[in-house]
C-alpha cells in the first residue's frame, strides 16, 4: 500500500519506518526544510534506540520518502495517518489546531477514490468527528475518504520494540472499509485488535495514559509513607504487584511522570471531566502528588546536602530518550537554580536539548566522571543503564563530599553503607 504520515516526531516516524520495512511505499510529510533535509539524509532528527538504523535501511530501499508537498503524497495514499502534537493549552485542554489545519490541507489535495485518514494523534471525544467534518466541507466531490482513530501506545526509548510487538491494536471507525484497510496494513504485527466506534477509541488512550501516570503516582505516595515510617518501600510495592490483579509495571517510585505524553494527557482528560461536569478528584490528586516527589527531592538536597556545588546524573525524562519535556530534572534544576545553586550536569542523549533551554545556566559534562568531580554531593534523576554499575569508589573520590541524593533506587543500603556513603534514596531508609 501506499501510506502518508503527516509529522515525523516519535510516533510518525518510528510507525513510518516501520511500515516501509514491511515494504510499503510511505511518504512522510512535514513543514520545515532544514528537518526534511536531515531526515532525507538518514539523521533521525530524535535519540531513539535502532531508529537510525531502520531510517537508513528504507531509504536506501526507497521505500521511504520525505515532502513538504501534501500533492506529492496524498492524492496516491490509500491510508493517511495524522501523527502531529497535541500540546496543552492554558487550562490543560488539548491544542488542535495543528489537527485540524492538516485535515484541511489533507481534504484540500484528495483525488477521486477512496481514502482512510487515520488520527493517531491523541485527541479528545469528538475531535475525529471535526477532522470527519473538516475533510468533508474540503475535499473534491470525486474523493471518498472514511475517518478512524488509530492510537499509538509506544514508549520513547523502546519505540520500535513497542510497535512491533504491541498489545493491542486499536481501531475506531464507523466504515467497514477503512476498518478492513487498517486490519491488512496492521497483519505484520501481533496483539489483540479492538475494533470500535470513534468515542471509545479516542477516550481508550486517555484512560490508558492517565492510569499509568495513577500508578506512579500511587507508587510515590506510598515511597512519602515509607520515608514516614521506616518501611522500604521496594519490599512494599514488590509484595503489593505480586497480586496479579495489580502487577508489579509502573510501580517503581522515583522523582515523578514526564515526557510528551502522561502530563499533557492527563491535563486533557482532566478538562474534558470537567467540560462534562465530572468530579476529577482523582486525577488532580495525581497530578498533585507528581508535583509533591519533585519537591521532596529538592527537600532532601536542601537538608542533607550543605555545600552549593551538585552533580546531576541524568537529564531526559526517562532513559534511552533525549526527550526533556515535562522532565522532572528540569524542574528540579530550575528551583535549584533559583536558591543558588550550581548545577553540573550529564546525561547520555539529552544534554543538547537542555543547552537550547537553560543555555550557560548550568555546566555540561561529556563523562559522568568529570562532572562529580568537586561536587558537594551527586544527584540522580533518570536512570541510565551506565549509572546502574558505575565505579562507586571513584565516584567517592572526586565528591568533595561522599554524598548521593538518589531519585531512582539504583543501588543497594547495604552496599551504600559499606562503601561508606551519605545515601538518601526514595521510600527506603537514609544512610547518614
Amino acid at each position: 500500500m501506499t501510506i502518508t504520515f503527516i509529522g515525523h516526531g516519535y510516533v510518525g516516524l518510528v510507525t513510518a519506518c516501520i511500515f516501509a520495512d514491511f515494504g510499503n511505499d510511505v511518504w512522510v510529510i512535514g513543514h520545515t526544510k532544514d528537518k526534511l533535509e536531515r531526515l532525507k539524509s538518514g539523521d533521525p532528527l530524535i535519540y531513539e534506540p535502532g531508529l537510525k538504523e531502520l531510517l537508513e535501511k528504507n531509504l536506501q530501499a526507497k521505500r521511504l520518502h520525505f515532502t513538504a508537498d501534501y500533492d506529492q503524497a496524498i492524492p496516491a495514499s490509500d491510508i493517511v495517518f495524522i501523527t502531529v502534537g497535541t500540546p496543552p493549552k492554558e487550562s490543560g485542554e488539548a491544542d488542535l489546531s495543528t489537527v485540524f489545519t492538516v485535515a484541511e490541507n489533507i481534504g484540500k489535495h484528495l483525488k477521486s477514490g477512496f481514502t482512510v485518514v487515520s488520527c493517531k494523534s491523541t485527541v479528545p471525544v469528538g475531535a475525529n468527528k471535526q477532522v470527519e467534518k473538516i475533510l468533508s466541507g474540503t475535499k473534491s466531490a470525486s474523493a471518498e475518504v472514511a475517518v478512524a482513530s488509530c492510537p499509538e501506545f509506544l514508549r520513547e526509548g523502546t519505540g520500535i520494540h513497542d510497535t512491533l510487538n504491541p498489545d493491542r491494536i486499536v481501531i475506531g471507525s464507523d466504515n467497514k472499509r477503512a476498518i478492513e484497510l487498517l486490519l491488512e496494513i496492521h497483519k505484520p504485527l501481533g496483539g489483540k485488535r479492538v475494533i470500535t466506534d470513534l468515542a471509545s477509541a479516542e477516550l481508550i488512550k486517555y484512560a490508558s495514559n492517565s492510569m499509568l501516570a495513577t500508578k506512579i503516582s500511587f507508587a510515590n505516595l506510598i515511597s512519602l509513607y515509607c520515608e514516614k515510617t521506616g518501611a522500604d518501600v521496594e519490599m512494599v510495592l514488590s509484595a503489593v504487584g505480586f497480586d496479579n490483579r495489580i502487577g508489579t509495571s509502573f510501580l517503581d517510585p522515583g522523582v515523578g511522570y514526564g515526557g510528551s505524553c502522561f502530563p499533557k494527557d492527563v491535563k486533557a482528560l482532566i478538562n474534558t471531566g470537567q467540560q462534562l461536569g465530572l468530579n476529577t478528584a482523582l486525577l488532580d490528586t495525581v497530578e498533585d502528588i507528581n508535583e509533591i516527589v519533585r519537591n521532596n527531592f529538592i527537600h532532601k538536597i536542601e537538608k542533607h546536602v550543605h555545600g552549593k556545588n551538585l552533580a546531576f546524573w541524568g537529564l531526559s525524562f526517562k532513559p534511552n530518550t533525549d526527550d526533556i519535556r515535562y522532565a522532572p530534572s528540569v524542574y528540579i534544576i530550575q528551583d535549584l537554580l533559583q536558591k543558588g545553586y550550581t548545577i553540573a550536569a550529564y546525561d547520555p542523549a539529552a544534554m543538547a536539548n537542555v543547552k537550547r533551554l537553560l543555555a550557560d545556566k548550568i555546566t555540561f559534562f561529556n563523562n559522568q566522571y568529570e562532572v562529580v568531580k568537586g561536587a558537594d554531593a551527586l544527584c540522580i534523576v533518570t536512570e541510565w543503564n551506565e549509572f546502574r554499575q558505575a565505579d562507586l569508589f571513584r565516584v567517592k573520590s572526586l565528591l568533595k563530599k561522599p554524598i548521593i541524593i538518589d531519585g531512582r533506587n539504583l543501588y543497594e543500603l547495604s552496599a551504600m553503607k559499606k562503601l561508606g556513603f551519605r545515601y538518601i534514596s526514595t521510600g527506603r531508609q537514609a544512610i547518614l
